[in-house]
């Protein structure tokens, strides 16, 4: 499904990701692991072109669109004042015409009613009309992936979902991902600091040192080459 080849980064003068190639197939949770300044982050956002790169990404073998690839971040980007349908609905921000797309009311029924779908499928249905600011950092950040949902994007990448949430909420979120990449038959691919996490749930395992790619296989190899001194990160 994404393919990526040849993905190398600088920051000025220093090269931060070095001719890294990573596939991730449909229906596959895909977790990239490594020491912090490895490269994961800049791995996610070169993926997805949010900075520049030489190399080459491909979805189902052909260029990278706009409406692809679905983000999922560490900071719960979600308008605090709308509800958790509201913020769901933006998702379908990109198939809309503008002068559908400047006032959630002016959200077609249509969207209403698939963004009410995405958030069942989250388990957040009954949370429909609440604010996400009231909502606990589990439950947004299922809002935000019942958004990525809503995009009806192919890909979805998670830039370290569950970093800033409690250990229950992490399992939570991970399994959510891990389910829906399985049945919806999307590519996930998720930067964690969790190696426990990412044995439980991912299906295959990416590391990353110093910008390269240093393993690649199954979730319950060892990575303690991956960090420097055997200090494995662990969620505070």
């Amino acid at each position: 499904m994404l393919t990526a080849t040849g993905l190398t980064v600088h920051y000025g003068p220093r090269e931060v990701l070095h001719q890294v190639d990573v596939t991730v197939e449909s229906g596959e949770l895909l977790a990239v692991l490594g020491a912090n300044g490895s490269g994961k982050s800049t791995l996610l956002r070169a993926t997805a072109g949010l900075v520049p790169s030489s190399g080459t990404v491909t979805i189902n073998g052909r260029e990278r669109g706009p409406l692809d690839i679905a983000l999922v971040f560490q900071r719960i980007h979600l308008v605090g004042r709308r509800s958790a349908l509201d913020n769901v609905c933006a998702g379908a921000l990109g198939r809309l015409p503008l002068h559908r797309s400047l006032t959630p009311a002016l959200f077609p029924r249509e969207v209403r009613e698939e963004a009410m779908a995405c958030l069942e499928r989250v388990g957040l249905a009954d949370r429909a009309h609440d604010r996400a600011a009231g909502l606990s950092g589990g439950q947004q950040q299922r809002v935000a992936i019942a958004r990525a949902l809503c995009q009806r994007a192919p890909v979805v990448l998670a830039d370290e979902p569950v970093s800033a949430l409690d250990p229950a909420a992490a399992e939570q979120v991970l399994e959510l991902l891990a389910e829906l990449a399985h049945t919806e038959r999307l590519a996930v691919l998720a930067v964690l600091h969790q190696p426990d996490l990412a044995r439980r749930y991912a299906d295959r395992v990416v590391g990353l040192r110093d910008g390269s790619v240093v393993l690649d296989g199954a979730p319950d190899q060892p990575v303690d080459s991956l960090y420097p001194h055997a200090l494995l990160e662990i969620p505070s």
